[in-house]
């Protein structure tokens, strides 16, 4: 049984800038596979290697694989259809296979658009796939789909799901085959080294309304912190990682778990080979005041924060559940303990204006981050605030919704004025923290990465890959008027897709009907537990 992997080759000018990233999908799918006893895997990394349809072509028709599988986040989701469609084309024996968090939650649209998809996994893919793998390998494909849990495909002109399968609950059990990257590709720019992102704990308690890892994820679960070292010593000992970044949305919500995984680092003296950063929430950095300096000993030195929003307002919508002041104090706290700090800004929803954005530049600057980066706001169509905005809603193309791309049109500005805007707090950020700040802050490491950050900003500008400016055609503000987005306006939401979002409001509408008449109605005795249980039951989502 050979199984072929394949990253899409998707560029968006965005996080690819800091480097080329690993894809560790096919890493912890690899490893679930051979643990099952599949050992004919191959991986083809169509990203980082810039692969055109014909090479993909080429090299599958000289693999010949019996299984062909591809992964999408929302942006890369129609290159990862034509993956699958080139795979029809040059080994149609081959089953192929789409999985990933936009494939889970728009099954309907992607079997739409993209017929030749034979199956969707939907939700976490260890062991829904090595369940399909073991299904094709006995000939139980496609008698036997209906009876394995976390599928979706066509069955003649219907689209069909079957019961979404439980989430992985041994965590610690899975194993990732990290020998199966070209780990001579994947470079840290800052710093010049190998890059790894390895993961921690799936799942995240919060539920910010603009996410989807939640929903994803479903529930929060975190591994053995000395396995996760054990994998860590690992990647630098036989793929000289010198940088990595945990995967998780948020590392540090268990903070003893953390604390002894930092501790763990510490006692094999790792730090001293590897750096790492992750992406966390103000409120675990003011949590962890007097933990700081121990983080930073483990070698934590990068810390991007969620600080969103520099008006109140969109923190509220967003349900971050953090307050303005405390995205100031928290940068202050890490400052302190030595620890690099990127700002993360979400802008350009529809009520964007001039005004507000240079409010998240007055407030970079006032706070002073060591990095910061102004995001587009990107409406996942999975998303609980896409629903909200509605009809707000104009491009479908979701080759742009990329976190570089204005997908929402501010009533008050176009889109090329809001890039131009976004643009220039980067300029004025950055032109500040060269002339002023990077060159003189500090000696040793923490020079040199400033300085290599910088590096990265200034090679990605050069290249007109920053931000996609090339594509789009901005070289400034005198350009703003002709950028062009190259929105492909014929994309549309499919109608077995908007039919299902209607039914899922209407239920939802019901059960808040339902939830409001019972309101004041005791159950099981005068208890309310019955009735909180069953709510529960009926919100998890079905990807």
């Amino acid at each position: 049984m050979r199984v072929v992997l394949i990253h899409p080759n998707y560029h968006s000018g965005g996080a690819e800038i800091a480097g080329n990233w690993p894809p560790a999908w096919a890493a912890y799918l690899a490893g679930a596979l051979r643990t099952a006893g599949y050992d004919d895997v191959h991986f083809i990394d169509a990203m980082t290697n810039d692969l055109e349809d014909e090479e993909v072509g080429r090299r599958l028709a000289a693999l010949a694989p019996d299984v062909v599988g591809c992964t999408a986040i929302t942006p890369s989701i129609y290159t990862a259809e034509r993956v699958l469609q080139i795979a029809e084309e040059v080994c149609p024996q081959a089953v192929r296979v789409l999985g990933g968090v936009h494939a889970t939650f728009m099954y309907k649209q992607v079997l739409s658009e993209a017929p030749w998809v034979d199956v969707i996994v939907r939700g976490e893919g260890e062991e829904i796939f090595v369940e399909l793998i073991d299904a094709i390998a006995q000939g139980r494909w496609p008698g036997g789909r209906d009876g394995i849990k976390g599928l979706a495909f066509r069955e003649g002109e219907q689209i069909l799901a079957t019961q979404a399968a439980p989430t992985v609950k041994d965590i610690d059990a899975i194993s990732p085959d990290w020998s199966l990257l070209e780990w001579e590709k994947y470079n840290y720019v800052p710093l010049g080294v190998r890059v790894a992102i390895p993961n921690m704990a799936r799942g995240c308690p919060f539920t910010c309304s603009f996410c989807s890892q939640w929903k994803f994820w479903r529930d929060y679960r975190i591994r053995d912190p000395k396995k996760v070292v054990d994998e860590i010593e690992t990647l630098v000992r036989d793929h000289d990682v010198g940088f990595f970044i945990l995967a998780d949305e948020e590392p540090t919500i268990n903070r003893k778990k953390f604390v002894a995984f930092c501790e763990e680092l510490i006692a094999r003296g790792l730090p001293d080979k590897v750096k790492w950063g992750i992406n966390t929430r103000v409120t675990d950095i003011l949590r962890d005041e007097e933990l700081l300096p121990l983080y930073r000993k483990a070698g934590l030195v990068h810390v991007s924060l969620g600080t969103e929003a520099a008006a109140q307002l969109r923190l509220d919508r967003f349900n971050k559940e953090t307050k303005i002041e405390d995205n100031r104090r928290a940068i202050e706290m890490l400052r302190n303990a030595d620890i690099f700090i990127e700002a993360q800004f979400i802008v350009g929803l529809e009520n964007e204006t001039a005004e507000t954005l240079e409010e998240t530049y007055q407030m970079a600057r006032d706070w002073d981050p060591d990095l910061a980066n102004w995001a587009m706001y990107t409406p996942w169509p999975f998303s609980s605030l896409f629903q909200e905005l509605g009809d707000k809603v104009e491009v479908f193309d979701f080759s742009k919704y990329n976190f570089v791309t204005p997908i929402m049109k501010p009533a008050a500005m176009d889109r090329g004025g809001l890039l131009d805007r976004v643009m220039n707090n980067y300029r004025r950020f950055y032109s500040r923290k060269a002339l002023f700040h990077y060159p003189w802050r500090g000696t040793g490491f923490r020079r040199r990465y400033l300085l290599g950050c910088l590096k990265a900003f200034l090679k990605a500008g050069f290249q007109r890959k920053f931000y996609d400016l090339g594509k789009v055609n901005y070289w400034g503000p005198q350009s703003k008027k002709s950028v062009d987005f190259h929105f492909d306006r014929s994309r549309q939401i499919a109608p077995a897709q908007m039919d299902d979002w209607e039914a899922a409001a209407d239920r939802a509408s019901r059960a808040r009907a339902a939830r409001e008449a019972m309101a004041d109605v005791k159950v099981c005795g005068g208890g309310d537990q019955q009735l909180a249980d069953e709510e529960s039951g009926r919100s998890v989502p079905a990807g």
